[in-house]
């Protein structure tokens, strides 16, 4: 694994991908550095548009901004917030 970068398994079986060899790294302030979870780089959550639970703004050209959003990046919480929204994001994700 290339220095500066951790990936894997963590004890209780969830993943963590942290990449401190990003540009932007770290992306979004105010989230520890050492549990910075880069999992979810492109958030799934962002197709869920006003119904999202994080922290987000629209631009004036309608563009949805995350950049204020730690939820998926602090440890743990990306995976858990996944499957609290699963069904919505299935739901947006069919052909109905």
């Amino acid at each position: 694994m290339p220095a500066g970068r951790h990936d894997g398994a963590r004890p209780n079986g969830t993943t963590f991908f942290r990449n401190v060899d990003c540009a932007y790294f770290p992306c979004h302030a105010g989230v520890d550095p050492d549990s910075f979870n880069c999992l979810f780089c492109y958030c799934p959550l962002y197709a869920l548009g006003p119904r999202c639970p994080g922290a987000y703004a629209y631009t004036e050209g309608g563009i949805k901004d995350c950049s204020a959003c730690t939820l998926p990046h602090e440890g743990d919480r990306g995976a858990e917030l996944v499957r609290r929204c699963f069904d919505l994001l299935a739901r947006l994700a069919s052909q109905d």
